[in-house]
């Protein structure tokens, strides 16, 4: 049976086969198709917009009934300034598109649609159907609130050329902390000496999201308690010598940029143009990294120090409890994250589908598009750990980052960083909201 048939039969059944109450206000027409217009919004460079244009012409098509307005914003910080505007003025998007780290601060403010239900009651699919490490990133209060589209970690991506001429050999499964380090030593080349390589190793962002894997691999906890974190746990010795071997890759190791220099290429770009043999960072470079002409690329799990740990990238569609047209904004969004839908962002690269079966078909796995190890996103999931998702977590990620930035382009004892996130954000974990 065609989904839209069983779509429409669903509908039917749900509302008791009163029609007149499946009418223009819950945004379904009279045939009992969804209709009506459906805001979403979302930022992303331009091969991920594309691919989001790509699965509402594709949505569209099935349900021409249903107009799908995609909303662009510049970056993260915009998205979330706009998405509070918006909601302060009581006119919010019906959908948005953020990552967990960031979407508890909503929740909390009960403007958000729980979508639980609605999971429960699809024909589509059923919530054992997505990776439970990503859906329990969007659970607030117990509740599945938001339904993620993707489910990355972070990787190394290495220039594969870089490595051929330098002699070095390509990262393997289970390599180490000396192993990279090493690697990027070998990788930085200063021909001139003057202190800024002309390639260098390694770029990495000094921000709690890249350090926490390796706080975790050295046996380390970032905060005291994950669920209702009251403060971090960084003074352990765990943790303190992950922190310390952090920090010494630019000052004793010389094998990432200067802040200088990061500020006018970031480390994505000097990768992209051969000056970077490797960077830590999630699915979301693959589209960018797909239009690299000039040299072969691919990608590795990240080092470990005592065992493999990975860290948690998921975004996920969010409906707004303000929303006019529910029924149409829910159609939509299940189709994007459905076996029809969430192929087409896949095969753009942008995501590894948290839907199970589309992670494990060749819309994702396509031997002929780069990365050419893809499972390296699959085989990491098993070890993959999450932030807390608090309401205060964006600020308690934009408190620590200069203090972070500061230690590994300055230098400063881990100790001391330790002391300092803990006096910057110990406040700030004390007003997360229930």
């Amino acid at each position: 049976m065609a989904r839209p048939m069983r779509r429409a039969i669903a509908l039917l059944a749900a509302c008791g086969l009163l029609l007149a109450s499946c009418g223009e206000d819950n945004g379904t027409g009279g045939d009992g198709d969804v209709a009506g217009e459906v805001s979403f919004m979302v930022f992303g460079d331009p091969e991920e917009i594309q691919a989001y244009r790509e699965v509402i012409a594709a949505y569209e098509q099935e349900q021409p009934q249903v107009d799908v307005r995609l909303i662009e914003t510049s970056d993260r910080d915009d998205l979330i300034a706009r998405l509070s505007t918006s909601f302060a003025g009581g006119a919010p998007p019906d959908l948005f598109l953020l990552n967990y780290r960031f979407y508890a601060q909503f929740a909390a403010r009960g403007v958000l649609e729980p979508i639980e239900s609605r999971v429960e009651a699809s024909e589509v699919f059923k919530q054992e159907d997505f990776y439970e490490e990503a859906l329990d990133a969007f659970r607030f209060d117990g509740t599945l609130t938001c339904l993620p589209q993707n489910i990355s970690s972070l990787v190394v991506y290495y220039n594969k050329d870089l490595f051929r001429e330098a002699g070095v050999a390509e990262p393997e499964s289970g390599w180490n902390w000396d192993e990279m380090v090493s690697a990027a030593k070998k990788l930085t080349k200063d021909e001139d000496g003057d202190g800024m390589a002309e390639v260098y190793g390694l770029g990495v962002e000094a921000s709690l999201i890249r350090i926490a894997p390796f706080v975790w691999s050295n046996g380390g906890e970032l905060v005291d308690d994950e669920e209702d974190p009251t403060h971090f746990t960084l003074d352990s010795p765990e943790a303190q010598a992950a922190l310390t071997e952090f920090f010494k890759l630019r000052l004793v190791h010389n094998v990432i940029p200067s802040e200088e220099e990061v500020e006018a290429e970031d480390d994505e770009t000097r990768f992209h143009n051969g000056r970077l043999a490797m960077v830590l960072s999630s699915r979301r470079s693959t589209p960018t990294f797909r239009t690299i002409t000039e040299f072969d690329w691919d990608i590795a799990a990240l080092p470990q120090f005592r065992e493999q740990a990975g860290i948690l990238h998921s975004d996920a569609y969010c409906m707004t409890k303000a929303s006019e047209n529910k029924e149409a904004a829910w159609s939509f969004m299940e189709y994007a994250l459905g076996p029809e839908g969430a192929p087409v962002v896949a095969r753009s690269g942008r995501t590894v589908p948290s839907l199970q079966e589309v992670a494990e078909s060749e819309a994702f796995l396509d031997p002929t598009a780069k990365p050419a190890n893809p499972r390296v996103f699959l085989e990491t999931i098993p070890v993959i750990r999450q932030v807390p998702s608090i309401s205060t977590w964006p600020e308690i990620e934009d408190a620590a980052a200069s203090i972070l930035e500061e230690a590994l382009y300055e230098g400063e004892p881990a100790s001391e960083v330790a002391r300092r996130l803990r006096a910057a954000t110990d406040p700030i974990f004390e007003r997360a909201e229930d």
